[in-house]
């Protein structure tokens, strides 16, 4: 059942089998594992059923790196978590085994350890039409993409879910008996016993100043790759330093999938280049989409790390009349739209690197007047029309920006730390410092080259690359992509990383990890799929420990 913790109604102390904090997509994930069996799961929530702007302010912290980082612009406090608004992108992890040329890398586990829990993902995410292999998924594409010559170029496949997590399982979880939800309940802390081996219970709060606990045999955290490090090092009353953080790697390797503009395509038809990866794909028709990536030969060979490009068309002038037009549909979207709209705009608007992104989405006139200028040229509106009927872009493209999307490399000082301001509830903000490598710069510059190159053959143009990538010793033009990952990182020893290779925190008995927090690397991958997964393969790994009914160490 649902609960707004708010209430007084509501339970302020549970006992449960698993506490689960947060219900984003390994939250869930977890707890959907669990539905109707005899263990009892309790899920804390911040946010509510959509977003709030007092619960999003508790995501606010400080960039104190280069390139800058904006905690609190990309994430979600709301049950299903940012999925609220993912891309819903779905692909197998690729690049698990050690690579010689990669610091840090490799995982302790690999593809086939995986396997059976990316099936389950899959149904999850309602995919269960579509097969996959090792880094991929096997679903013919929709449309034909390019043909490369060469081996340094290759096209993944990833699936489009249909899936909003907190929309597609609210009432399920609303009628499971053996579920509890609490929304509007934050972690204050864990607390652990005297040896630290073990969590006693989790103190949880409102912002209203209401106060509760949840005790549990099995503690998951499920907040992200910022939050779970936050949470971590906030839990201090037993060990200074934080829980599970003996060897100062709790917020550590702090990782995202570094995002710029590698160059421009100019081209004669640059349809050619553009319309093969179009992902507005008719109904009916398989959601399956082509990815431009690097090769394992490519990346080998230059010693460089994952990525793939995307190509995106700039517009000619758009004609008066389809701007208009254009105008109009945001401004009855902004007046339909409420809060949760406005922080939409704002959170996948910085994801994108568009921090005016709701400034610039928002028309000055009002509706009648947009409406008046889209009816005087009507003539614009029918061409392109005409041009949408034939297979064409509304707006003939200008030219083509080609957009890089990479891993990062593991780096122990990139990390994060808490700060010395207060949220509204007592704890410290984190501060982000984003570090990338002499590495992660050779391949910008190298994949630059390689992309355009062939990109470039394909469509008969010519390629141009960004200036930035010519500037030794600068801070690289990239952005993140809300994909926060490594903080909390696997490893078999606890001096290589924070949990196990089953996702348990080394040194205590009964706090586990869900979530690319847990990530060692991160591939070029949208990493959804992995977290659902890893998470699943982690509530098995409960399963087993709640039938063996094994004592917990200090409790």
């Amino acid at each position: 059942m649902i609960f707004d913790f708010r209430n007084a109604s509501s339970p302020a102390d549970i006992d449960a089998d698993i506490c689960i904090i947060g219900a984003g997509a390994a939250g869930l994930a977890i707890a959907w594992a669990f539905l109707d069996t005899q263990a009892s799961v309790c899920v804390i929530e911040s946010g509510g059923l959509t977003a709030d702007a007092r619960y999003q302010a508790l995501l606010e912290g400080h960039s104190v790196g280069e390139p800058p980082f904006d905690p609190g612009a990309s994430r979600l406090r709301a049950f299903g978590g940012t999925c609220n608004y993912w891309g819903r992108g779905c692909i197998p992890l690729a690049n698990l085994a050690p690579r010689d040329w990669v610091p840090h890398s490799g995982w302790p586990i690999g593809f086939a350890d995986l396997e059976p829990h990316y099936r389950k993902a899959r149904t999850f995410c309602g995919l269960d039409q579509h097969d996959f292999g090792e880094d991929t998924f096997l679903t013919p594409f929709s449309r034909r993409p390019l043909d490369f010559e060469g081996d340094a170029l290759v096209h993944k496949t990833f699936a489009s879910s249909p899936m909003i997590f907190g929309h597609a399982y609210h009432d399920v979880f609303e009628r499971a008996d053996n579920i509890t939800v609490l929304l509007h309940a934050n972690l204050l802390e864990l607390d652990a016993v005297e040896s630290a081996q073990a969590v006693r219970q989790a103190r949880i709060g409102t912002l209203d100043g209401r106060r509760g606990t949840v005790r549990a045999r099995h503690y998951v955290l499920a907040c992200g790759g910022i939050e779970n490090a936050r949470l971590l090092l906030s839990s201090n009353a037993t060990i200074p330093q934080g829980l599970g953080n003996p060897h100062d790697l709790v917020g550590r390797y702090f990782m995202d999938h570094p995002s710029g503009k590698l160059g421009t395509l100019f081209a004669d038809d640059p349809h050619v280049l553009t319309r093969p990866y179009d992902r507005n794909v008719p109904k009916g028709r398989p959601q399956a989409h082509p990815e431009i990536c690097l090769s394992d030969e490519a990346q080998r060979r230059h010693r460089i790390l994952s990525g793939r490009v995307r190509p995106f068309a700039f517009e000619e002038p758009v004609p008066e009349g389809l701007q208009a037009l254009r105008d109009l549909r945001a401004a009855i979207r902004a007046r339909r739209g409420n809060e949760n709209w406005a922080i939409k705009a704002r959170v996948c608007g910085r994801r994108n690197g568009e921090p005016d992104y709701i400034a610039n989405a928002m028309p000055t006139e009002d509706i009648r007047s947009l409406t008046l200028r889209a009816g005087l040229n009507a003539g614009d509106i029918a061409k392109a029309v005409g041009r949408k009927l034939t297979r064409k872009p509304t707006v003939r493209t200008e030219r083509v920006d080609l957009i890089g999307y990479f891993e990062q490399v593991p780096n122990h000082d990139s990390r994060i730390t808490l700060g010395d301001e207060r949220d509204a509830l007592g704890l410290r903000k984190v501060n982000v410092d984003w570090r990338l490598t002499e590495l992660d710069r050779h391949t910008y510059r190298t994949a630059a080259t390689l992309f355009g190159g062939e990109l470039a053959r394909a469509c008969n143009g010519r390629f141009q690359s960004a200036s930035w990538l010519e500037e030794d010793g600068g801070v690289p033009q990239v952005f993140g992509t809300s994909h926060h990952m490594g903080t909390t990182r696997m490893a078999d020893s606890p001096r290589e990383g924070v949990v196990d290779r089953h996702c348990q925190v080394h040194g205590v008995d009964n706090l586990h990890i869900a979530g690319s927090s847990v990530f060692p690397t991160g591939s070029w991958a949208f990493p959804t799929f992995t977290i659902i997964a890893l998470s699943l393969r982690l509530a098995e790994q409960l399963r087993v420990r709640l039938e063996q009914a094994t004592p917990l160490l200090g409790i």
